[in-house]
């Protein structure tokens, strides 16, 4: 498809600079059998029915925003996949500056050495030393905001907290799964009493979520791949659900394109461990969700193509276009919506 057809202009200002407080009480759009609708998070539980389950990513959000030097040239780098126990795939900022074989600087003592760049321009760092690498970027990393939240405002130390969620467990994630940002103790109570229940799986998010579709056509983007987990427990708890007439909703399009790629034809879901580049455009056949809690996402991007594979390119169009007439706030701090095809 096209990728101009996924195309929206969104004003500025619709941009979140931070979450709500608290953070139930962000708008929610919903968008169901019976229409579009305006709502608040902390609804959800008269939203749903007896015997949904909700499905969080428990991944954590690990300080992966560096800022070194190689020699005299500055040289940033936002890790955003690992692959070994001291080696993370990195974007680099400045990367005409950095060879294969340099080291970068990164003060307090952390440095790494560079390798195998790839044809995006990323490269591959082998951090030094024998302390842990989390130990290594608590020192030197900070957390890694979006570039529509960092270049509009320096990160602080709220942000050490408003960019995890309440389920946070997995260290792992360069990207928040941010629709689980919304759910607080409180929420969860309520979603409980109301026969809703939740379980979690694991995605650990990269930084390519918010890389650009530069590609004319969507049949030639091509997806960073995550490493994801879903555990057979889990896996037999979701099969379960939906055996006895009960929906699994995806908090966040993480948890649901783990879940799509660990379902079989058959519908079937089963236990996953390892890489995905699952990639979702309109025409795919949803086989292990029913619904997905999701924020409002970037023009063109992967994300605004899966929630408009999940309910209809021209529905979600004229959803967006609500959103910003009535001043939802976007992205990654800004508000949620329900999807229930």
């Amino acid at each position: 498809m096209n990728v101009d057809l996924f195309d929206f202009e969104l004003p500025a200002e619709r941009i979140a600079l931070r979450p709500a407080s608290p953070r139930d009480s962000a708008r929610m759009l919903v968008l169901d059998g019976a229409g579009t609708r305006d709502a608040v998070v902390r609804d959800l539980p008269a939203m749903l029915r007896a015997g949904d389950l909700l499905v969080f990513n428990d991944t954590r959000v690990i300080p992966a925003q560096l800022e070194g030097r190689r020699g005299e040239a500055h040289i940033g780098a936002t890790l955003h996949k690992r692959e070994g126990p001291r080696r993370w795939r990195a974007f680099i900022r400045n990367a005409k500056r950095l060879r294969e074989g340099d080291t970068i600087d990164f003060g307090e003592g952390v440095s790494a050495l560079a390798s195998d760049r790839a044809e995006d321009g990323s490269f591959a760092l082998e951090f030094a030393g024998e302390e842990p690498v989390e130990l290594l970027l608590a020192r030197c990393g900070r957390m890694p905001l979006p570039p529509y939240i960092a270049s509009k405002r320096p990160t602080d130390a709220r942000d050490a907290e408003d960019y995890q969620t309440m389920f946070a467990a997995e260290p792992g994630a360069v990207a928040a799964p941010t629709a689980a940002l919304h759910f607080t103790p409180g929420l969860m109570a309520a979603l409980d009493a109301a026969g809703i229940g939740h379980a979690t799986l694991t995605l650990h998010v990269g930084a390519g979520t918010f890389l650009p579709v530069k590609a004319e056509d969507t049949d030639a983007h091509r997806m960073h791949a995550e490493w994801g987990r879903i555990d057979a427990a889990t896996a037999d708890r979701l099969n379960a659900v939906r055996a006895k007439g009960g929906r699994v909703i995806a908090v966040g399009t993480t948890s649901l394109r783990l879940i799509e790629s660990a379902t079989g034809k058959d519908g079937t879901i089963r236990p996953f461990e390892g890489d995905t580049a699952i990639f979702i455009t309109p025409g795919y056949r949803f086989k292990g969700v029913d619904g997905l809690v999701t924020n409002f996402h970037l023009p063109r991007s992967t994300l605004f193509m899966l929630v408009s594979a999940l309910m209809g390119l021209d529905r979600m169009q004229a959803a967006y276009r609500h959103a910003i007439a009535t001043d939802y706030r976007f992205y990654s701090y800004g508000d949620a919506s329900l999807l229930l095809p």
